[in-house]
């Protein structure tokens, strides 16, 4: 899948000025959806509306939270932490992959709601390429569409459901 370039500048801005992403989602803004790909009352996991890798996955709180060590319980933090390791999983068992990279990003200056990336990186990424260089946007995202969103997040549901 090719890459296309991203206007960071618009994106940083709309972080940092704009409602917040994973609220907007939680709250089905029409304006802001994403591909879905498991929520129950606490946590939800979409596809990243911007990836940088195939399959390239949010995991997050449904309810706004911004500090992993003061806003989530221990068993709130544990039960995301199983959601992140579920979606790995199926990310491992649905792309090809030769790692998956889970961390956590944002700030309080944008994009504040706690939120972890869990990013499959395809096999054959040339060292130089991988890590940080393969999240970072400022190299490309994916250019796809919502049939192209639709195709993998239902491939990555029926992972999900046989994990249940």
């Amino acid at each position: 899948m090719e890459k296309q370039s991203f206007d960071l500048a618009a994106y940083a801005d709309a972080s940092r000025t704009g409602p917040c992403f994973v609220c907007r989602l939680v709250a089905r803004d029409p304006a802001f959806s994403h591909e879905i790909l498991y929520e129950d009352d606490e946590n939800i996991a979409f596809l990243n509306r911007y990836p940088t890798l195939y399959g390239y996955t949010i995991v997050a709180p449904r309810r706004h939270r911004e500090h992993l060590a003061s806003d989530l319980t221990e068993s709130e933090y544990v039960r995301m932490q199983l959601l992140v390791r579920r979606v790995a999983v199926a990310l491992e068992a649905t792309v090809p992959c030769e790692r998956v990279y889970v961390l956590s990003l944002g700030s309080q200056q944008g994009n504040a709601h706690l939120h972890w990336h869990v990013a499959p990186l395809p096999p054959g990424v040339p060292y130089e390429q991988q890590q940080y260089a393969a999240l970072m946007a400022e190299n490309g995202v994916l250019a796809w569409d919502a049939e192209d969103a639709a195709a993998i997040g239902e491939q990555l549901r029926v992972a999900l459901v046989r994990l249940s």
